[in-house]
């Protein structure tokens, strides 16, 4: 068994990590780990930094992830890319036909850092607008992915 899961090194994406683990584990899957880095889309130097900056956190993560997966004698690969979420995950699936997706769904739970409350209020208009114009990431792979596609709640809190 192939499985896809999106990771973003998000809180949602740690809930996911664990709850693939608990339910497939078992299976002896194959997991691919994709990762994308969204480009900040702007041409100062500043975006740059921050863009190198969310780039090699994701890319730690991600890693991480892979790592805690082989750990657990699940084999794990990593794919990266940059870009619209929805767009390169779609393509990664296209391009690694899993037997699965798996995606956390989008919670207005904000990780534990400093500034959460502000980032909760951020991400819940961003969410709505999102919303009104384009649609959430996994509203939109559920629509246009071959494969099956199980998106977890993410109201728990993380292991």
């Amino acid at each position: 068994m192939d499985l896809m899961l999106a990771y973003d090194n998000s809180r949602n994406a740690r809930i996911t990590l664990d709850a693939v683990k608990e339910m497939f584990g078992p299976l002896n899957p194959s997991i691919t780990l994709v990762s994308v880095i969204e480009d900040v889309g702007s041409a100062t130097s500043g975006a740059d930094d921050l863009f190198n900056e969310q780039y090699e956190e994701q890319k730690a993560g991600v890693e991480a992830a892979a790592a805690e997966l082989v750990a657990a004698g699940i084999p794990a690969t990593v794919m990266l890319a940059e870009g619209d979420a929805r767009k390169m995950i779609l393509r990664a699936t296209e391009e690694k036909n899993p037997d699965v997706l798996v995606m956390a769904r989008h919670s207005h739970q904000p990780d534990h850092k400093p500034l959460g409350f502000i980032t909760k209020r951020i991400d819940a208009i961003v969410e709505e607008f999102d919303h009104m114009t384009f649609g959430s990431v996994s509203a939109f792979l559920a629509r246009r992915v071959k494969c099956p596609v199980l998106i977890i709640p993410t109201h728990e809190p993380a292991a």
